[in-house]
Order: C-alpha cells, then sequence, then structure tokens
C-alpha cells in the first residue's frame, strides 16, 4: 500500500470492532460486517477479544448494551488529535 502523503500511512488502520448482543450470547462483529468474528457465552469475554483485534488492526472498539446503543469503547491505533493532558 503507497502513500503521497505520510501522514496517511500512520492513519491506516483496520475496521474498528463492536461487541453486540447475538442469540447465542455476545458477537464480535469488525464495522461493516454482517457476520460475526467470533460468538462468546458473556460480554466480557467478547470485549478481550474485541480488544485483541483492536490492538493488532491499531482500530478502535465499540461495547454496546444490551439496547444496542454504544455504551463504551477505546481507540488503540495512532490518533492524530490525542487528548492534552491537564494535571
Amino acid at each position: 500500500m503507497a502513500f503521497d502523503d505520510p501522514k496517511e500511512a500512520v492513519m491506516a488502520k483496520g475496521k474498528n470492532q463492536h461487541v453486540v448482543k447475538h442469540p447465542e450470547g455476545w458477537a464480535v462483529k469488525g464495522a461493516g460486517n454482517s457476520k460475526a468474528t467470533k460468538i462468546t457465552g458473556t460480554q466480557k469475554e467478547a470485549q478481550t477479544v474485541a480488544e485483541r483485534i483492536a490492538r493488532n488492526q491499531g482500530s478502535d472498539t465499540k461495547i454496546h448494551g444490551r439496547d444496542g446503543r454504544i455504551r463504551a469503547g477505546n481507540s488503540y491505533g495512532n490518533d492524530p488529535c490525542p487528548p492534552k493532558d491537564r494535571k
């Protein structure tokens, strides 16, 4: 994969990983995918799988509640605008 702008190379990342309710428990799905990457018995197990994939791909996790709304998430990529520490 070639980039004209070096900043584009830093910002390239994999799909965000969503943890969503599934009839058999909880599923990890890549953004835009119709099929689950992994189905687990608990949300915590699915979150662990999603975090591992997101770290590997330099992407984000989106943890959905039982109601389908995003309730948490984390970024494992190179954020071009990281938060400033105000301590």
